[in-house]
């Protein structure tokens, strides 16, 4: 059994008054009565249900999550893990708000966080973008001691308390290390596409892409990136574009999110005039070009674990309590045709 105040008012010869004041720091204990209960707590191990004891005080936290809007079916699966997330901890007095934004919107995301009061929420989880006013409003944010992460891509120059996500530039340089065992002893051209270079995460797949491909494989040439702004039919135009322009492409790293119409730019092309392909993110329609050989390989990040560590982070920040950084960890998973879940 798990040591309770009881146990520690208890074995100090306090009562659960003086236990409740020196654990949330309060003053009216004596430094010797504080010490006292603070040695009895190290030595029984007593670890503090901060749920109960918000529920007990009728404390909740609010928490608004803040995820791009459209068809891009990782943010979708981030807006479901977040809702159910809600649904799941309201119990243990979390109400978490989900809101949408226009995609590569840095105003519209701004005008959002200007639109919170700080005196009603407990932290801000946002896909930042970014831009000038996004980083005014945050500074708003965090002058309110609001606790703000971002998740998916960073902005580490404004004012945010945490990253929550995968390490870009590891993805990218995972997606060049794959293309360049997949295209071994083949010489061509690696075509980029991305949803916009505004982002950080693109930015910083781009980069880590960039610094494996020039130093191990000099037989490839990873050409401009071209942005379809992770929308289906410009994706499709783009990439049909750039594959019957030049013939020399034998890959192609999909940056961003824009697999549909990828999906279909690659579809009608005969399967010699192919390129071997790595994409982001595991759904229903990158695990079928997977399994039909269309795609390659794709590296995903889990989209609930993002949610729940966001949700963990904005907590302990509050909380002022340690995490558990292991715990926190997002990992960078590849999958191929041959290990789908």
């Amino acid at each position: 059994m798990r040591p309770t105040v009881h146990d520690v008012a208890h074995a100090a010869g306090v009562s659960l008054a003086t236990v409740d004041r020196v654990i949330n720091g309060r003053e009216g204990v004596r430094a010797s009565t504080v010490q006292r209960v603070e040695a009895v707590i190290r030595q029984l191990g007593f670890v503090r249900n901060q749920a109960a004891a918000n529920l007990a005080k009728g404390r909740v936290y609010r928490i608004v999550f803040i995820i791009p809007e459209g068809a891009n079916t990782f943010m979708r699966r981030l807006e479901s893990e977040a809702r159910e997330a809600g649904r799941q901890m309201a119990p243990d007095g979390i109400e978490l708000c989900v809101v949408t934004a226009p995609a590569f919107d840095g105003q519209a995301l701004a005008d959002i966080l200007n639109g919170l009061d700080p005196n009603e929420i407990g932290g801000v989880a946002l896909v930042a973008t970014e831009a000038p006013p996004v980083r005014q409003a945050l500074a708003r944010l965090h002058s309110a001691n609001v606790p703000v992460v971002t998740l998916v891509s960073d902005a580490p120059s404004f004012q945010r308390h945490r990253y929550v996500g995968i390490d870009n530039v590891a993805a990218g340089r995972t997606a060049a290390s794959l293309l360049g065992r997949f295209l071994r002893g083949v010489s061509g051209k690696i075509a980029l596409v991305a949803g916009s270079m505004l982002v950080r995460d693109h930015v910083e797949r781009r980069m880590g892409f960039d610094q494996v491909i020039r130093t191990e494989y000099p037989n490839l040439e990873a050409l401009p990136v071209v942005e379809g702004r992770d929308d289906r039919p410009s994706t499709r135009r783009i990439v049909e574009e750039c594959l019957d322009r030049d013939p020399d492409i034998v890959g192609l790293y999909n940056i961003g999110a824009g697999n549909l119409g990828l999906i279909e730019a690659l579809s009608e092309r005969p399967t010699e005039r192919r390129p071997m392909v790595v994409a982001h993110e595991l759904s229903v329609h990158t695990r079928a070009a997977l399994e039909s050989g269309l795609f390659h390989a794709i590296i995903n990040q889990d989209a609930g674990h993002e949610v729940r560590s966001a949700i963990r982070t904005l907590r302990s920040l509050t909380d002022q309590r340690t995490l558990i950084e292991g715990q926190e960890h997002i990992r960078i998973e590849v999958y191929l045709r041959d290990n789908l879940p």
